[in-house]
């Protein structure tokens, strides 16, 4: 991504136009795990769609393996909170789902989609559906489903916020382990500075709106499949505390 600035019409007429980021310039080298933290509405979702080439870029240019992104492209898988499993199809047609639009035989999309649901350990849940299983199943659900298209690239929206503390962490260390066995590169939103910090080689920090990075943070752990671990680290606190005061949090606390 370099010199990108995504700006939008302003809501009323004759309103200056709404600038969502500016001045966004980082790379992200193949297989690497980066995080993005930065403050509510400082445009980290609008930069998740411009990699997913959901968007465009006002200014700049967006790029993929040396390749300019100028549309949805099916090297860059995207998964979101919400799980959006289809509720009248079973997991593993769930997972199929993907899979459906690319002359694939039913035969080859079911061998591609069970060992997706056996490397995030779902297997015995293939006939299941949506409502029978948990809300941590289904997001290992969804992942399966992302997976399956053989992303070069993965990009996760928050995809644990909504779930409880305990099934968060066991789910982290779960997409973790499924994602250091491959040479996925991922970039995540989160607004957890621990989940940051546990999952990923490198943090952006982004600024209010217009969002721009205003830091990287090398994390420099080992053991990226092991968050839990990780996250139990000197160093992860002290990154944590960092990332805390870099925010702002104490001032947005006390306002």
């Amino acid at each position: 991504m370099q010199d990108v600035v995504r700006q939008f019409p302003g809501r009323a007429a004759g309103a200056s136009p709404f600038v969502a980021v500016r001045d966004l310039t980082f790379a992200i080298g193949q297989g690497e795990f980066v995080s993005i933290v930065g403050p509510s509405g400082c445009g980290k979702s609008t930069l998740l769609n411009l990699v997913a080439g959901l968007d465009h870029p006002s200014e700049g240019t967006v790029s993929l393996n040396g390749v300019e992104v100028t549309g949805p492209n099916s090297s860059v898988g995207f998964m979101l909170q919400k799980d959006l499993l289809l509720p009248w199809r079973t997991v593993l047609h769930n997972v199929e789902f993907g899979l459906e639009a690319r002359n694939m035989s039913a035969a080859e999309r079911r061998e591609r989609a069970m060992r997706e649901l056996k490397r995030c350990r779902l297997t015995d849940f293939a006939d299941r559906y949506p409502y029978q299983i948990s809300g941590g199943q289904r997001q290992r659900a969804a992942l399966a489903r992302t997976l399956a298209i053989n992303p070069d690239v993965l990009l996760l929206d928050e995809p644990f916020s909504a779930l409880d503390a305990q099934t968060k962490l066991v789910l982290q260390k779960s997409f973790a382990e499924t994602i250091a066995g491959s040479s996925l590169t991922t970039l995540l939103i989160t607004h957890d500075l621990s989940e940051a910090v546990a999952m990923s080689d490198r943090i952006l920090v982004m600024s209010d709106r217009p969002g721009r990075i205003v830091e990287e943070i090398d994390v420099g752990l080992p053991d990226r499949n092991n968050p839990i671990a990780r996250v139990a680290t000197p160093r992860a606190s002290e990154i944590v505390a960092h990332l805390f005061h870099s925010l702002h949090i104490e001032d947005r606390v006390d306002a």
